[in-house]
């Protein structure tokens, strides 16, 4: 069985691939997890120590593109936990994940407020400075 999931924060995009009999492997693209930085380790290793025995039965695989590294690094752990979500076909482990933190399932909507016209390009609500003497 193969299940394939999405993950998503601000730009960052992750893809996570899920393989049934495998050894506990995870690689994110194509590297394993033990090569990654440690803060990348420490925070995509939460959705697996919930997931306890059944993500040593599991080999997933993520691509992650877009966005700074710790955009990536949410969405490869969002996408993780859906495919691991996925796989244990229960309510028990969704739960435990939205009692952990509700973002390793659900997306964070927000974005950054555009432009708006005749105004300086530093941001949305940004004014020209003006004098008054």
């Amino acid at each position: 069985m193969v299940i394939n999931t999405n993950g998503k924060r601000k730009t960052a995009k992750a893809r996570a691939t899920l393989q049934e009999d495998g050894d506990g492997q995870v690689k994110i693209n194509s590297k394993p997890l033990h090569v990654q930085s440690k803060m990348r380790r420490l925070r995509v290793k939460e959705p697996l120590e919930i997931a306890g025995d059944l993500a040593d039965e599991v080999d997933i695989e993520v691509t992650a593109r877009g966005g700074g590294k710790q955009g990536q690094t949410e969405a490869i752990r969002m996408a993780i936990a859906r495919a691991l979500a996925e796989y244990a076909e229960g309510e028990d482990l969704r739960n435990q994940y939205l009692d952990y933190d509700r973002y390793l399932l659900v997306e964070d909507f927000r974005r950054t407020e555009t432009r708006k016209p005749s105004q300086s390009s530093k941001g949305a609500r940004h004014k020209q400075q003006k004098s008054y003497r």
